[in-house]
């Protein structure tokens, strides 16, 4: 409907400051609703899975699995730079201890490997037993209908998701306090 007096492209421009307006105070609202994101990382040898939590704080998807390079220090710049881009508040690192709880060898190179992305980030770094989470993601992958050969690719992904639900699971229920590490 056109108003007497009012072109059609004054017409259109008013209704699109309108609509402008409206869509400004929805993303107000949203805003107001999201949570703090996370980092969740699997980190081995030869690869880093990489997950991030989404917006409203519900679930962790994956992002990428990062190939290990010869030097650390480029590892760690790149962690650091998908904490930037994502936004995230924490890190939370699959911390694989023995299934009696004892550290290993394993566990103290990612303890210290953490402890480096921590300061560099400057992000607190939630420390996540991680035991049995590469069994899992492997049986998800096959029951999803993965082909063994084709796990590598992505498991380290699927366990760093899997991590990452894990904590946001106990977060949410108050069970544990984001500030603590």
């Amino acid at each position: 409907m056109i108003v007497p007096g009012i072109g059609l492209r004054q017409a259109f421009s008013a209704c699109v400051a309108g609509v402008g307006y409206k869509l400004e105070a929805r993303s107000s609202k949203l805003e107001a609703v999201l949570h703090p994101r996370y980092l969740g990382l699997d980190v081995g040898n030869r690869r880093i899975g990489v997950a991030v939590s989404d917006e409203l704080g519900l679930t962790a998807q994956p992002v990428l699995t990062l190939e290990r390079r010869r030097n650390q220090r480029e590892d760690l710049r790149s962690l650091a730079r998908l904490c930037r881009r994502f936004g995230v508040v924490g890190i939370v690192v699959g911390n694989p201890v023995h299934l009696s709880g004892e550290v290993g060898p394993q566990a103290a190179k990612t303890q210290a490997f953490s402890a480096e992305l921590g300061a560099l980030t400057g992000l607190p770094i939630h420390l996540w037993d991680e035991r049995l989470t590469s069994r899992e993601a492997h049986q998800i992958l096959y029951e999803a209908g993965h082909a063994r050969q084709e796990h590598r690719r992505v498991v380290d992904q699927v366990a760093a998701t899997l991590i990452l639900q894990s904590f946001m699971e106990r977060l949410g229920r108050g069970i544990l306090d984001p500030e603590q590490k």
